[in-house]
């Protein structure tokens, strides 16, 4: 049980709810054009993604630990209960794993999961190291979460599922908001680290200019985000006469994320080191919730 609890803290395991709940969202939409279930298939995603994950976060934490003893000292090479050696065996069995079982489903999935590990070795890795300033930052993670695996893996399945190539609209507009929440993570992520940060040199939105700075602004693009969004479905529940469920479903959830999204702006207390830390854990919600609600609006009406 404590080999799990270590194996679960070295996961991140909110990065692991991201990709689980984007991955089995993106897996419903696929589905629901001929209303047919691929279980082996969401398996497979599910499986390569987790890996895929644990891989980038894993390699992210082995070349850090010395950043992190100061940033984030539970995690568990940082607090030493786990070796730099054993993160690496784990980290690349986690590798040979995505890319074992994208290279089975397809060699066009093999190469979306090749680049999005090549770019999260990269983030984190010398000579890259695009984790160092908040530009380079904030394009890893958003091409990783926003483009390679909405757009890219998305397509891939629904080829396999469909034999469609087609994006739909719904997965066009979610992707749109998925780019522009991540480029904030990669802002906000920085703002409980900014003691080690400052130390090694790393050049975040937050040191470069300020805390206050880096959340305004990070507010400011994922409240356009929802506001697009909103408008997108908007127009869509004006022109149909008998609006559907799902169109219903997207713009009411949408409007009350939105209004959520404004209380827990307010919520952050910048020169609370604990507060800060609460605001990110919850600004990780959202980005969950958007995918849950497409889930569900693709679910209601089955």
């Amino acid at each position: 049980m404590n080999q799990a609890r270590i194996l679960w803290q070295f996961s991140r395991p909110h990065t692991i709810i991201g990709s689980v709940v984007s991955i089995c969202t993106l897996y419903v939409i696929v589905c629901s054009a001929h209303g047919e279930a691929h279980p082996f298939m969401l398996l497979f995603a599910l499986v390569m993604g987790i890996a895929c994950n644990v891989f980038i976060v894993g390699i992210n934490q082995v070349a850090d630990v010395e950043l992190d003893r100061i940033n984030k000292p539970w995690l568990p090479i940082a607090s030493g209960a786990l070796t730099v050696r054993q993160a690496m065996v784990i980290v690349y069995t986690a590798l040979v794993v995505c890319l074992g079982i994208a290279s089975f489903v397809s060699p066009y999935l093999f190469g979306i999961i090749a680049l999005a590990a090549g770019i999260g070795w990269a983030y984190s890795m010398p000579p890259f190291h695009l984790k160092r300033h908040h530009l380079s930052a904030a394009v890893a993670i958003t091409t990783v979460r926003g483009v390679l695996v909405n757009v890219g893996g998305f397509m891939v399945f629904n080829y396999l599922v469909n034999r469609s190539l087609v994006l739909p609209e719904n997965v066009k507009i979610l992707t749109v908001f998925i780019i522009v929440f991540s480029i904030v993570i990669s802002w906000f992520k920085d703002l409980p680290d900014v003691e080690g940060d400052a130390r090694y040199h790393i050049r975040t939105l937050a040191i470069l200019y300020s805390p206050r700075t880096a959340v305004i602004a990070g507010h400011l693009l994922v409240g356009a985000a929802y506001l697009f969004t909103i408008a997108m479905k908007y127009a869509g529940f004006r022109v149909s006469a008998t609006p559907s469920m799902e169109t219903s479903v997207l713009l009411y959830g949408h409007i009350v994320l939105f209004a959520l999204f404004i209380m827990n702006a307010f919520s952050i207390r910048l020169g609370r080191y604990s507060s800060i830390r609460k605001f990110y854990k919850r600004f990780w919600w959202f980005f969950f919730a958007e995918y849950v609600l497409y889930l569900v609006a693709y679910v209601a009406p089955m």
